[in-house]
């Protein structure tokens, strides 16, 4: 049975290592920074249509889901191979998914970086998630 604690208090740490001390051999355990949440992932999305409407990047029209790994990409220096026809270029490596909250903060501040120097103008929705995560003005 999988269990998992997040470490916020005496009390929750003492369960963790009653858990540990409990625990058959062969068991793994793993401490981890915290990744981030549907909530903090569904906040990024407007940010990432603000791009998509505004930006035509080097004559092509990219979609949100397209500027997600784009700034993923940017995030994680990710490796770019030829895709299978040999006709383009794949990023790989890359999910938001399993990211710290920090990383994930990392990646709305791409987000906003690549905004700001394409003179984006945001709509309310991703000026509320700027101010949330503070990003710094350029």
């Amino acid at each position: 049975m999988k269990q998992n604690f997040t470490l916020i208090s005496p009390q929750v740490r003492q369960r963790a290592c009653d858990a540990d001390l409990a625990a058959d051999d062969g068991q793994v355990v793993t401490i981890q920074e915290e990744t981030r949440n549907l909530e903090q992932n569904s906040k990024m999305w407007p940010m990432l249509s603000d791009l998509s409407k505004q930006i035509i990047w080097h004559g092509v029209k990219l979609y949100p889901d397209e500027w997600k790994d784009f700034a993923t990409a940017t995030l994680k220096k990710q490796k770019f191979v030829p895709d299978l026809d040999g006709m383009g270029f794949i990023a790989v490596g890359g999910k938001t998914s399993t990211m710290s909250k920090k990383k994930f903060s990392d990646l709305i501040e791409i987000i906003y970086m690549i905004g700001a120097r394409n003179d984006v103008q945001w709509s309310e929705r991703s000026a509320m998630v700027i101010g949330e995560y503070g990003v710094a003005n350029d």
